[in-house]
């Protein structure tokens, strides 16, 4: 591995204000694939899947791939399964154990269906480089994950002190009907706090919620991952639009052509997505923070028809878009009269 992709792994840091977003959508998934995009394998077929570890259930042995299609396929691991990674020149492979096979791990298994339609694995093999991608992420998944348990018991405080207002004001409006005379003013306040109340849990239930305020592409020449002046141009104005936002947060993803080897691609594609990544930083001081971990997709995803020529131009492409935080996005109470760099201060 090269200086500039060390580095690039290096500059990938999830942002705090990511935790919320990331770790509740893609990170904190479930065991077993939801919708139609399932996979079911029967009893006793055989069946290989290539594809990425969208989901790890260690404690059930578990774990869900994602093939180019879309299709998810759950593996269950047993005492028999090999894991190993691929070999060389001359064949081999070191083995591993299973606690390695770690989110976002590009891999193959080899295996059988069982009675509740999950995949047995028999053989899993991956390269050297897709663990060593992997566990990079999950270095920065791990923090991630604890601190959205520590939001979400702070958010938890929240309610639980938002339900014990409306009870006293319940107690208050009950007080000014018998009292009679102000009642009606009583009850107004107490109208009023209710809905400040309720406005505070709206923006608490909408702090993991981002919306894609605007994605651009940026297109690439064959086999290359140098920014044309016209890519620049483009990023420079989602730079401008980022900076203007609250709670944002930069989505970086690299795609190439199906032109050439899958593997070659898929490095291609991260070059991409890392000098997209390097030119915000550097030209724009984007805090890193900000920016989400940038993935090379390879050839999946095209966007058109790879068989023509105009097809895979439009295919070698870094997707950018800028997301921002909804709740974020919402006035707080008591704070309308406020500037926004007194409510929350800008970067």
């Amino acid at each position: 591995m090269s200086v500039n992709k060390s580095n690039s792994f290096r500059v990938s840091t999830v942002a705090l204000t990511v935790i919320l977003a990331l770790a509740s959508v893609a990170f904190a998934q479930t065991t077993q694939p939801s919708g139609g995009n399932s996979r079911t394998v029967a009893s006793g077929q055989k069946m290989t899947v290539k594809g990425v570890v969208t989901s790890r259930d260690i404690d059930a042995d578990t774990f869900v791939v994602q093939d180019i299609n879309g299709v998810s396929t759950t593996v269950r691991l047993s005492d028999r399964t090999s894991v190993k990674s691929k070999g060389g020149f001359f064949g081999g492979g070191s083995t591993y154990g299973p606690s390695n096979i770690l989110r976002g791990l590009n891999l193959e298994v080899e295996g059988r269906g069982d009675a509740s339609g999950n995949l047995v694995a028999e053989k899993v093999r991956f390269g050297s480089t897709d663990l060593r991608v992997a566990q990079s992420i999950q270095a920065r998944v791990d923090p991630v994950e604890s601190r959205v348990g520590t939001a979400e018991n702070r958010i938890g405080q929240v309610e639980q002190n938002s339900q014990r207002l409306s009870g006293q004001l319940d107690e208050l409006a009950a007080v000014a009907n018998a009292a009679g005379g102000g009642a009606k003013a009583a009850q107004e306040t107490a109208d009023a706090a209710v809905s400040g109340v309720n406005m505070t849990n709206e923006r608490i239930s909408a702090l993991d919620d981002y919306v894609a305020q605007q994605t651009v592409n940026v297109n690439f020449r064959v086999g290359s991952a140098v920014l044309s002046p016209e890519a620049k141009t483009t990023l420079d104005q989602i730079a401008q639009q980022a900076l203007k936002a609250r709670g944002y947060v930069l989505e970086v993803r690299g795609f190439a052509s199906a032109d050439g080897a899958e593997s070659k691609n898929r490095m291609l594609s991260q070059r991409r997505a890392d000098a997209v990544v390097q030119y915000l930083a550097y030209t724009h001081n984007i805090p890193l923070r900000r920016i989400v971990t940038p993935f090379g997709y390879g050839e999946q995803q095209a966007v058109a028809d790879n068989a023509t020529r105009e097809g895979r131009q439009q295919n070698r492409r870094v997707e950018v878009s800028v997301l921002v935080n909804r709740g974020l996005m919402q006035s707080a109470p008591n704070m309308s009269t406020a500037k926004p760099d007194q409510a929350t201060p800008q970067e």
